[in-house]
């Protein structure tokens, strides 16, 4: 090749660099956030050609043509499900305080559920058993189970729940499941097809493969986990069905809550939902929603997030809590990348003299993601907000609690992933009593943590602070 063609060749190689940042500085920012904008334009800057091809597959937070189809006919086919959910729980609407009233009315605005009387709620902490509470009810199933989770591992714990829903098909219980697929990756083959062995519906959620067809993309999930029995008992929390132990060298901690009540039948209208996105089978039969039973005295209120509802970001719902708080908030999670509207709702709250507690995992599974976390400690610090480091385990709950009357618990994090990326669920329960165990929990929590300073957080090294950062400018695209 002569020396000219091969200055040609450059000059048309840099030229299109320059002709994909131009482009891209006009595309990016149409319809998203300062912060990811940012993140993406500088990945483009940087590296035009590569981000072209990062931003075709995992570019847009949108489901791919077929799915948005059918969730276009969701109103439709969903019709007399949401129905007979309307009748059966017309009578479990509770009379709340006002502040209480306003924060349920932007939960049903943003997720379409309304808060329901007559609930029992416990709080799950305990890994194994956990699992074993689940497995009991399932062998107490009389008509159905659902299940919806992220992770579902051909691992001891996994094969305790699919010899459960094989027990209850042998007694002529209805049991459906649904996998991510990319999340359960390493054992969806295994598992779907021992649940199809012992009669058990299974399907995985947003198959990825370049050579599928009806192909998802692969930073969408469904995140959620779901579980529901006969209509009458509910689970939802941050745990899988896998082994506590799963990733090498980490032990998980987490916390789930188990319901009974009306509002069972919100998490039952969630997974219908999901159904329906998968297989196009509309689940309307009565038994699905059964009338439901006082079983106690909490207020609660299911909240869906995620592409699928663009209108119901958790996030919002998380910046208008605290913003409401008036002595203290509790947030747990494993990952924690704010945006700014969260930074500022929890400075504000300081400065009106809220006790703001962060607490976080001192194990780590995903790196660059706690890198970009850690650059945020010090504003954080500084603003008076205090941060625990959960030692020992990976503090995998995910859970909010504001003063003495509100407890979120769910599968968000607090990252752009969960209020933008993922499909999530969350229960939001007005409770004193509820949210008493909560703080018990969270008091559990402090003591098996390391509390950060200011002062010794500033002493890390240059070259740390640096790659802190570094990570931080692109954390809107983890």
């Amino acid at each position: 090749m002569s020396l000219l063609s091969s200055i040609s060749w450059a000059s048309l190689y840099l030229a299109s660099e320059w002709i994909i940042r131009l482009v891209m500085l006009i595309v990016v920012p149409f319809r998203r956030s300062p912060e990811a904008a940012k993140g993406w334009l500088l990945f483009v800057f940087f590296l035009p050609w590569p981000a072209l091809v990062v931003y075709f597959f995992i570019g847009r937070p949108a489901y791919p043509r077929w799915r948005r189809e059918r969730f276009a006919r969701l109103p439709l086919v969903f019709k007399v499900v949401a129905d007979r959910l309307k009748d059966v729980t017309a009578r479990q609407e509770p009379e709340l305080p006002e502040n209480l009233k306003q924060a349920a009315t932007l939960i049903q605005n943003l997720g379409r559920f309304p808060s329901l009387d007559g609930n029992h709620a416990e709080l799950l902490s305990h890994y194994d058993g956990s699992i074993e509470r689940l497995v009991t009810d399932i062998n107490r199933a009389n008509a159905h189970v659902h299940l919806l989770f992220y992770i579902f591992a051909d691992d001891a714990t996994g094969w305790k729940v699919i010899e459960a829903l094989a027990s209850a098909v042998e007694r002529g219980v209805t049991c459906r499941v649904l996998i991510d697929a990319l999340g359960s990756r390493a054992w969806a083959p295994s598992v779907v097809e021992a649940l199809e062995a012992r009669g058990v519906s299974a399907h995985l959620v947003l198959p990825v493969g370049l050579l599928r067809r009806k192909s998802a993309r692969a930073d969408l999930r469904n995140h959620r986990k779901i579980a529901v029995i006969d209509g009458e008992i509910g689970y939802v929390g941050s745990q899988n069905i896998v082994d506590f132990d799963f990733k090498p060298g980490i032990t998980n901690q987490e916390l789930v809550v188990r319901v009974t009540g009306p509002v069972v039948l919100e998490l039952q209208g969630v997974f219908v939902t999901d159904w329906f996105l998968e297989t196009q089978e509309v689940l309307d039969a009565p038994g699905l929603f059964p009338e439901p039973h006082h079983t106690g005295n909490v207020v609660a209120q299911v909240l869906p997030s995620g592409p699928d509802y663009p209108e119901a970001a958790v996030e919002r719902l998380i910046e208008a809590l605290i913003h409401g708080a008036r002595k203290r908030v509790v947030i747990t999670t494993p990952y924690f990348i704010p945006n700014e509207a969260l930074l500022h709702a929890l400075e504000t709250a300081v400065l009106r003299g809220v006790d703001v507690h962060l607490v976080l995992s001192k194990p780590v599974d995903q790196v660059l993601v706690n890198l970009a976390q850690r650059s945020y400690y010090a504003e954080l610090l500084a603003a008076g907000i205090k941060i625990h480091l959960y030692r020992d385990k990976l503090l995998h709950a995910k859970h909010l609690s504001v003063d003495r009357r509100i407890s979120l618990i769910g599968s968000s994090n607090i990252d752009m992933r969960s209020f933008v990326l993922n499909s999530e669920i969350s229960l939001i329960l007005f409770d004193r009593d509820v949210t008493a165990q909560l703080h018990a929990e969270q008091e559990r929590y402090f003591a098996a943590s390391e509390l950060l300073s200011l002062e010794a957080w500033n002493t890390r090294s240059l070259a740390a602070k640096t790659i802190e950062n570094i990570a931080r400018l692109v954390s809107p695209l983890l």
